[in-house]
């Protein structure tokens, strides 16, 4: 009886062992397959993955140390050159891809869609080309895509809807086309979206605004038309606004720096909103960069702003701000209060009066500083000279006078 017990005992521990080589095997054979398909390895990363060294010890590898099972592929900035080959749906017990940085090539294989266990996904910073596997939608826990800067084509496929843990999609800087998809609206667990640098047309879904968790939202460089829905506004949490090079319009809300009071980066330029600059954007105090150029917006000058001390970017070129009088650039004397500035863009709009002497406090880490093309006249301030880290200073297209040849001298080059 007692040996009938322990032969059975140890066929069946045989078994469990048995499978579990077979199931270890398969990974190191998928891994192989991998390395055959890199064809430029500069850094000889490869060189470690061979039959001296268990493939746990490879670079770029880690295991689960329950069953020895691959859980995360990381090569991310070795130079690597190659493809993925199918047999990537063999390492099932994957959570984690990043090749990001390489130049991986060919379609990403929709047998990725095999591992059910992916939570990350980065392939950024390589070339692939082809469409976005819609088989990823198996990948039930994945929480990050992040795809950008390939080439990438053809619509965002409908088939990610079903992914409710998505936190990050990331599909900028590719050759994507069609719409935003009013499902990314139902992402509730979305904390980044990055579309930017594509060829998406059409309006910004009202959908998008029950995107509660939102923070990083990067629309800039495709052809969205119409208006920014106004419940996006309303997303508090949102520290990253870009949807700078489209073709929108409307107003910006005037309270806009109270309804996102953690914005850090509000860009919108090269588009067509009009309406005055909210004086509301004091509000938000953690603002880095405020970029609106090439629009229509008019008023008077930007507001309220020596708040924002971290303030880096100020740039409100080619717009239709003031009207030509005496006075316009008084708020200068406030814009002293931001030591932290390192851009200020005010040519062509309708700025008058004389540039005032208190140029010579603004912060002496002002790198460009443009209000050309506007409606100013006197004699250039000498203090300007003050300003030593300057490199580009436009102040043509105005009725100037002074010695600024003499303090260009005093400017780094």
């Amino acid at each position: 009886m007692a040996l009938g017990d322990f032969t059975f005992v140890d066929e069946f521990m045989f078994g469990i062992c048995n499978d579990t080589y077979f199931a270890n095997e398969s990974d190191r054979l998928a891994l192989l397959d991998f390395k055959n398909r890199v064809t430029q390895d500069p850094l000889h990363v490869m060189a470690s993955w061979n039959n001296f060294v268990h493939f746990c010890s490879w670079v770029g590898i880690t295991c689960s140390p329950s069953n020895g099972r691959v859980v995360i592929l990381n090569l991310e900035g070795q130079k690597l050159v190659g493809s993925i080959p199918p047999s990537i749906g063999n390492l099932t017990f994957l959570t984690g891809i990043n090749l990001v940085n390489n130049t991986f090539r060919g379609e990403i294989p929709q047998e990725i869609g095999r591992l059910l266990r992916l939570q990350h996904l980065n392939l950024t910073y390589n070339s692939f080309g082809g469409k976005t596997p819609s088989n990823l939608t198996h990948c039930v826990e994945l929480a990050t895509i992040r795809l950008g800067y390939n080439g990438l084509i053809g619509r965002i496929p409908d088939q990610l809807a079903s992914l409710s843990k998505l936190k990050i999609l990331e599909l900028g800087a590719n050759n994507l086309t069609g719409t935003i998809r009013t499902w990314i609206g139902n992402l509730s667990s979305l904390y980044a979206l990055s579309l930017g640098l594509n060829n998406l047309q059409g309006t910004i879904p009202d959908e998008l605004g029950r995107l509660s968790s939102l923070g990083f939202f990067q629309l800039y460089g495709n052809y969205l038309s119409g208006i920014v829905p106004p419940s996006i506004y309303n997303i508090s949490s949102i520290y990253y606004f870009s949807v700078t090079q489209n073709q929108l319009q409307g107003h910006l809300p005037l309270d806009v720096g109270i309804t996102l009071p953690n914005l850090e980066i509000f860009a919108g330029g090269v588009n067509n909103f009009t309406g005055t600059i909210p004086v509301s954007l004091s509000n938000a105090s953690r603002l880095r960069i405020i970029d609106f150029a090439e629009n229509g917006l008019t008023g008077t000058k930007p507001g309220n702003l020596e708040n924002l001390e971290d303030l880096i970017r100020l740039n409100f070129e080619d717009n239709k701000l003031e009207t030509g009088k005496i006075g316009d650039l008084s708020f200068f004397d406030f814009l002293t209060n931001i030591s932290a500035l390192e851009v200020l863009g005010l040519s062509g709009n309708r700025f008058g009066g004389e540039l005032p002497n208190s140029i010579a406090n603004l912060s002496d880490k002002l790198k460009i500083f443009t209000i050309g093309r506007n409606l100013i006249h006197g004699s250039i301030p000498v203090g300007i000279g003050n300003l030593v880290n300057l490199y580009l200073l436009g102040i043509e297209g105005n009725q100037l006078g002074g010695t600024c040849l003499m303090l260009l001298g005093s400017f780094k080059t």
